[in-house]
């Protein structure tokens, strides 16, 4: 990562990780410094472990044991050898439980097992669908699972499970007069005084999501769809976000009558007619979501899922409390889905999570200011906004690295929600990207927010119907913070007349430069017929933020290098309106691997002048100012999109503690305890570019007037 900065009269520019131990109350376990490569940190035991396909399933399964099912992992045991016996076999023989559980605080003794996992790897899938099993498909596999949780000789342990990273198959042991059968169970029992929360919805209570967990969830979700209904991508896509949506709006009209309509019994997706059940269940609740957001749901929107798959989707998310589940985490999840599902051609839907993190970061939106992306997308600008401001409301009351408490949850949850439907904005002329981006912020806030179906570059102008609240809510100068990744490319020009002349006054003029000066100059004899997006998205962007109202867009580094006239007149157009604030050039695996888009990038941030601040552009009494321009050259993945990490000399990866504070309920306490991990250093540059603009505004305020309220800062 290269940094510099620079007096500004025309700049150049312008001219997993891998989580590590939980270590058990009562012990301390070593901390490892550094990895050889294809290693990672034992979740259990805190040791270096190689890193095998079977072992990456589960250290992602332990995890969520400690924290979606609170079991401590003092009471887990890897490769635990249990003794089975074969009918007819002469002499007992001898298999490993992956993951063995055992009665909290007791001895790891096979008289004190009570769950067991077979974890085995995940199956290779490339560009396919890996198509879900049922239980009767994979007797074989089970019968593993069923020699460990044993005979009537072993009453105790009675819970099991099965998974291979893409399947999970769980197993109730029933020891009766008859002797012992295995039921089919869609998961677990949650004891009592395992896992607190503050509503019952089901069999069982509401679990707070794991992130990785949850995120293998939502994926398992919209596979079986695709695979196993035979659905095409987007349609199993959407089919999954009705449900989801319809899972948050059940959790909130529900919470506190102790039972929601969203649900599924331990046994009943087994049988047909309890899939039925569920399926009643749902679709009706599916018609009251419609009722109640009439602007996101159609009439003839359907669940046209059948009664089998209904109850497997039901199945993986009735379990989760997801108002109660991190920010972080859900949108993580929701975000990966859909990048994988919606992106564009050229990825115009979907802007890279680190790239969008950073802009966020640097742009600092605050509680009282109004937020926009008028190429809204999926919203990832949007759900990055909300969790900025969950963690600076954290920062404010010294809990960052906290998680929260009930209480928390909740008080942070409203004010999210106040703050989504009073000042976060969107826009997009794709109305299924509106829904969408509108489903995203329900399931982050509670809300769908404020997300126009128009053209933000004929704005104020046109047909679509989301203009009118546009206008009443965010006219031109009236933004705060404006966030945007336009569409790039002269293969998707604008040649609209009436939009065009809109921007006739400034960036839409045919430009020459003069053969006797060199100035660029605007033509008065003729006007471009057509022009690419992103070069009316700078305009746009800087007319509908307030002055000293704040910008960050994304750009083709064209725009801000090439020495053509009509991008030299654009760079001319940005000074003369705008105090350039920081230039981050991206390198090009930014958008290879998420947006499949071959394209070099610039993060450009600006600050509207005022009136008498242009004036003074253009008089030249303008000071030279400092600006902030980086160059990232890595950011934490290869062109492939494999992830990247530090190394040693030696080339062995890079290891640093990190130290996490954790609420989770063990043994039937709630407990905050703080646990030093061993963590893989990613080698990605963005994160070290935000602190560095940190440490630059520290010693070099921003630039121009401070920002006013009221009318004449265009409120």
């Amino acid at each position: 990562m290269e940094e510099q900065t620079l007096d500004m009269d025309f700049p150049q520019q312008l001219g997993d990780g891998t989580d590590g131990p939980v270590p058990a109350a009562e012990e301390t376990k070593p901390q490892v410094t550094a990895l050889e490569d294809g290693y990672t940190v034992d979740y259990i035991t805190g040791e270096a472990i190689k890193e095998t396909p079977k072992e990456k399933v589960r250290q992602r399964v332990v995890r969520a044991l400690v924290h979606e099912h609170g079991i401590d992992p003092a009471d887990m045991k890897r490769d635990f050898p249990v003794t089975v016996s074969e009918e007819g076999a002469p002499r007992k023989r001898s298999r490993k439980a992956d993951i063995a559980i055992f009665s909290p605080g007791s001895k790891p003794i096979t008289a004190n097992l009570r769950r067991v996992v077979v974890c085995k790897p995940e199956p290779k899938r490339g560009k396919h669908v890996v198509k879900l099993r049922e239980p009767d498909q994979v007797r074989k596999d089970l019968e593993e699972l069923e020699d460990l949780l044993g005979n009537e000789n072993r009453p105790l342990c009675t819970d099991g499970m099965w998974t291979d990273g893409v399947d999970f198959f769980f197993l109730k042991k029933v020891v009766s007069d008859f002797g012992v059968r295995f039921e089919d169970r869609s998961d677990w029992e949650v004891e009592d005084g395992t896992v607190g929360s503050r509503t019952v919805a089901s069999h069982q209570r509401l679990r707070t999501a794991e992130p990785e967990r949850l995120k293998v969830a939502f994926q398992r979700c919209h596979n079986y769809i695709h695979g196993n209904e035979g659905m095409p991508k987007d349609a199993a896509f959407w089919q999954f976000l009705y449900l989801l949506f319809t899972k948050m709006y059940d959790e909130r009209v529900s919470r506190g009558t102790g039972r929601g309509r969203f649900r599924v019994g331990l046994k009943e997706k087994f049988k047909d007619e309890g899939r039925a059940e569920i399926s009643a269940r749902v679709r009706s609740l599916f018609e009251d979501v419609k009722r109640e957001y009439k602007d996101v749901f159609k009439d003839t929107d359907e669940i046209t899922l059948s009664d089998r798959a209904l109850a497997f989707i039901v199945s993986e998310l009735a379990p989760y409390d997801l108002s109660g589940t991190d920010v972080d985490a859900k949108g993580l999840a929701y975000q990966e889905l859909v990048g994988t599902n919606l992106r564009g051609d050229r990825g115009q839907y979907f802007t890279p999570r680190g790239a969008v993190n950073l802009m966020v970061e640097i742009l600092d939106p605050k509680e009282d200011e109004t937020v926009l992306d008028p190429t809204c997308g999926t919203g990832g600008f949007l759900q990055a906004t909300l969790k900025h401001l969950h963690q600076s409301w954290k920062r404010e009351a010294k809990t960052l690295g906290h998680p929260d408490t009930d209480e928390e949850r909740e008080r942070y949850g409203e004010k999210l929600k106040k703050y989504a439907e009073t000042r976060l904005m969107g826009a997009d002329f794709d109305k299924s990207l509106v829904r969408t981006t509108s489903m995203a912020i329900m399931t982050l806030a509670q809300t769908t927010g404020n997300i126009f179906y128009m053209d933000s570059l004929g704005f104020p102008r046109g047909h679509l119907p989301g203009v009118e609240k546009a206008k009443e809510k965010i006219p031109l100068g009236s933004v705060d913070v404006l966030l945007t990744n336009p569409p790039f490319g002269v293969d998707i020009p604008v040649s609209d007349e009436a939009v065009l002349d809109l921007y006739r006054d400034g960036i839409a003029q045919s430009w020459a430069r003069d053969k006797e000066t060199g100035k660029v100059v605007a033509s008065t004899l003729s006007t471009p017929k057509s022009m690419a997006p992103e070069q009316l998205f700078i305009q746009r962007a800087i007319e509908w933020v307030k002055p000293s109202g704040r910008i960050g867009i994304v750009l083709p580094n064209g725009i801000l290098s090439n020495p053509g006239p009509t991008d030299e007149a654009i760079r001319r157009y940005i000074l003369e309106h705008c105090w350039v604030l920081a230039s981050v050039e991206l390198p090009v695996e930014t958008f290879i691997v998420d947006a499949n888009v071959n394209i070099l990038t610039t993060l450009l941030f600006l600050k509207r002048k005022t009136d008498q601040e242009v004036r003074n552009q253009r008089l030249g009494t303008e000071e030279p100012y400092p600006v902030f321009m980086a160059v990232a050259e890595k950011v934490g993945f290869d062109r492939r999109g494999n992830e990247l990490y530090k190394r040693e000399p030696n080339g062995e990866i890079v290891v640093e503690p990190e130290t996490v504070i954790e609420r989770i309920r063990i043994r039937g306490k709630e407990i905050e305890r703080t646990l030093t991990r061993s963590k893989k250093v990613v080698d990605n540059d963005l994160p070290v570019i935000a602190k560095k603009y940190r440490e630059f505004r520290a010693k070099h305020p921003v630039p121009g007037a401070a920002p006013r309220k009221g009318a004449e800062a265009g409120a």
